[in-house]
């Protein structure tokens, strides 16, 4: 039998990871309601099973789960599926337990104390992530990379190319970068070359 106390620390945390940390960060009303039923929900199979063993097979089955959904769908983020797991994980930890363990506890709060430093707003502010369609087909990634650059004013880490269309002249890239108060010099250059030529053909 759970202790009552561990159900109350259960849903103490789930309240302060949901609405403290979660909804103040990313105003997502629906996955409010998706987060505490998934941690109630488990808490309370993993309370009426009461084995480790059982516990063990239903927290996989439902991670395994939570996987399917994540990959088909396109609007919860790799941030939402965190928030998805530490709620499951909470509920199975507090539903398994049958005395007051100060490690469950412990290990309770590390994971609340680990979403609320890795998803803290001032981690990182600079980097970004996007998936950008240019108007032209750039072949030569250099080329590519440096108009980025330009026009995103921004610092490029990474670009994949996942559609280069030879046809209709666009390119889609998945794009890594960090903004930058001022543009790489890469891209001061090309954007200087750009306008030169612009001035040359307007004289012509």
């Amino acid at each position: 039998m759970v202790p009552a106390l561990m159900i109350a620390i259960d849903l103490f945390a789930i309240s302060i990871m949901t609405f403290g940390m979660y909804f103040r960060r990313h105003r997502r009303r629906d996955l409010v309601v998706a987060f505490l039923g998934v941690n109630v929900g488990v808490l309370a199979v993993a309370t009426v099973l009461g084995s480790a063993e059982v516990g063990v097979g239903l927290g996989l089955g439902l991670f395994g789960v939570l996987s399917i959904i994540r990959l088909r769908s396109s609007e919860i983020s790799q941030t939402e599926v965190a928030y998805y797991f530490a709620a499951l994980a909470l509920g199975l930890l507090a539903g398994l337990s049958t005395t007051i363990n100060p490690l469950v506890i412990a290990l309770m709060a590390l994971i609340v104390v680990v979403l609320f430093v890795g998803d803290n707003p001032r981690l990182f502010t600079q980097y970004r992530q996007q998936t950008v369609q240019l108007d032209t087909a750039y072949a030569d990634e250099t080329k590519l990379r440096l108009e980025l650059e330009r026009m995103l004013g921004a610092q490029v880490h990474k670009v994949t190319v996942q559609h280069l269309d030879l046809v209709n002249d666009t390119t889609f890239v998945d794009v890594r970068y960090k903004i930058t108060n001022t543009p790489p010099a890469q891209a001061r250059f090309l954007a200087a070359e750009q306008q030169a030529a612009e001035l040359v053909g307007s004289t012509r």
